[in-house]
């Protein structure tokens, strides 16, 4: 599990053949999810980059760089315990890196990476990633990713996420939950399911709007709403606390 995540032009990213890897996937599946999300994710280039990777014989194979933004949108698929497991030390990873890029270590670069220059700058590291596997805990570091995510997501999409978190809820259930608890408008009419002004005032949602022609030549304006990365650290938060307060 080393090197989960490396430092590229200054930036944290993890490799989709690292990705294969450690989620004990077929690269080949993890290249063709991306190749999805290239077709529906308009700011594709700023979380992917595409490069060529040697395989395990060897031989130059086509793969991607990717971001945290990035590797938070493909690992939304990803569920069970053993993924949670690997996403929480992926996070750890992409934390840590980060972490020492703000703190200003002295680095330099090796085979295209950067590492501690000395000694000192070295110790600082493993004891900061030291600290960070000690305090962190489950609900905090994924929390902590979706909060930096620039991704906004469908409520559905959301659902899943819960639900490969252990928390057993459906995009219906969760649809109604929301109206029930005031973030989404269930009186019915134009606006029904559309975010209540308390959740557009906390930054939960973003209204995206679409338009067609229907069967009788009318144009017809659809809003969508999606949650944003804060919205995301807000509803996990909230589901897994009422979880562990009911556990308890």
């Amino acid at each position: 599990m080393d090197n989960l995540v490396i430092m590229k032009d200054q930036q944290a990213v993890t490799s989709s053949l690292q990705v294969a890897e450690t989620f004990n996937k077929n690269h080949r599946d993890i290249l063709r999810a991306i190749d999805d999300l290239e077709k529906d994710v308009r700011n594709f280039a700023q979380m992917f980059s595409i490069t060529d990777l040697p395989d395990t014989y060897g031989r130059k194979r086509r793969a991607f760089y990717m971001n945290r933004d990035g590797f938070t949108l493909l690992a939304m698929g990803f569920t069970g315990k053993k993924a949670l497991k690997f996403k929480m030390q992926y996070i750890e990873a992409f934390n840590n890196m980060e972490n020492e890029l703000k703190q200003g270590y002295s680095t330099k670069n090796v085979g295209g990476y950067q590492v501690p220059s000395n000694y000192r700058g070295a110790l600082l590291l493993a004891a900061d990633l030291q600290e960070q596997v000690e305090i962190m805990k489950p609900k905090a570091i994924f929390a902590d990713s979706v909060s930096t995510s620039h991704t906004t997501i469908l409520i559905g999409d959301l659902a899943k996420i819960l639900k490969g978190n252990g928390i057993n809820i459906g995009a219906r259930r969760l649809f109604q939950w929301m109206r029930d608890n005031g973030y989404l408008i269930k009186r019915k009419g134009a606006d029904y399911n559309s975010p209540t002004q308390k959740s557009m005032n906390l930054g939960l949602f973003q209204i995206k709007e679409s338009s067609h022609v229907n069967g009788d030549g009318v144009t017809v304006v659809t809003k969508t709403p999606k949650v944003t990365g804060k919205g995301q650290n807000y509803f996990v938060n909230k589901f897994l606390s009422e979880s562990e307060r009911m556990e308890a």
